[in-house]
């Protein structure tokens, strides 16, 4: 069991996680949000995550709708090809400053727009791209500081939080910071969601460019401020302590 434990954890390291990692991860966690949000007004299956499209291609092959359950084996072909995408360009399996982050984020918002146009047409060639984006997102944000950090599905977020809050009530100790950050992800997926069905029911498939350009040029500046050796010196700089105490009160000195 992953937290029957407490895991005793550098807390520098710590401060930089959550310091310099988390408007990444929930920015990340809003966006996957929104783009689930926006591929379910168009084909009614998730695109983040692979359990409903598996599920989906089981009703319709059942239901005799085969060109659906083609589109649902398409999605889970396309998040499994944005995986592999990952695995060559980072090539980690935890996160590491320096790797090609800001190229695989460039080439998920390239991916995502292609989808854009392809769902304008109503295009069903749409899916498997934006679910290759997810899958290229997803695994690329991998294991840090003691965290498997999903940004594409909320699944494992609940999962952790419930086991902590169980941790919590056996032993009455748990790292404060980890699940403060689990959760603030877990608002970002969901803040995403919502504002991606609000876009989706007033501008249409159009307003998928929104996560592409963003994505796109988030990947380009961190690209750019790698290249120029910035990403090192703004994690270096003026660390502290985060709390670590126990959940809910947490110690004055954690």
């Amino acid at each position: 069991m992953p937290y029957s434990h407490p895991q005793p954890i550098d807390k520098q390291d710590a401060l930089l996680k959550i310091r310099h990692m988390l408007p990444g991860a929930v920015a990340l966690a809003g966006a996957a949000g929104y783009i689930n949000s926006v591929s379910l007004g168009f084909f009614h299956t998730p695109v983040s995550h692979m359990t409903g499209a598996v599920s989906r291609m089981g009703l319709d092959a059942v239901e005799g709708r085969w060109r659906d359950s083609l589109a649902a084996v398409a999605i889970m072909a396309g998040f499994l090809g944005g995986a592999i995408l990952a695995g060559v360009i980072v090539g980690a399996w935890k996160l590491v400053p320096g790797r090609s982050y800001g190229i695989a984020m460039m080439i998920e918002g390239l991916l995502l727009s292609l989808a854009c146009g392809l769902l304008i047409y109503k295009s069903r060639w749409a899916l498997p791209s934006i679910a290759m984006a997810c899958g290229l997102q997803n695994a690329t944000t991998s294991s840090y500081c003691g965290l498997i950090i999903r940004t594409t599905h909320v699944t494992g977020l609940v999962t952790d939080i419930g086991v902590m809050i169980g941790h919590w009530l056996r032993h009455r100790q748990v790292q404060g910071w980890k699940i403060r950050f689990l959760a603030i992800v877990f608002l970002g997926f969901a803040v995403g969601g919502i504002i991606g069905a609000l876009a989706d029911l007033r501008y249409g498939p159009i307003c998928l460019v929104v996560p592409a350009v963003m994505t796109l040029l988030a990947g380009a500046i961190y690209w750019g401020l790698h290249h120029y050796g910035l990403v090192q010196a703004v994690q270096d700089s003026s660390p502290h302590t985060p709390r670590t105490g126990s959940f809910p009160n947490f110690n004055k000195d954690a």
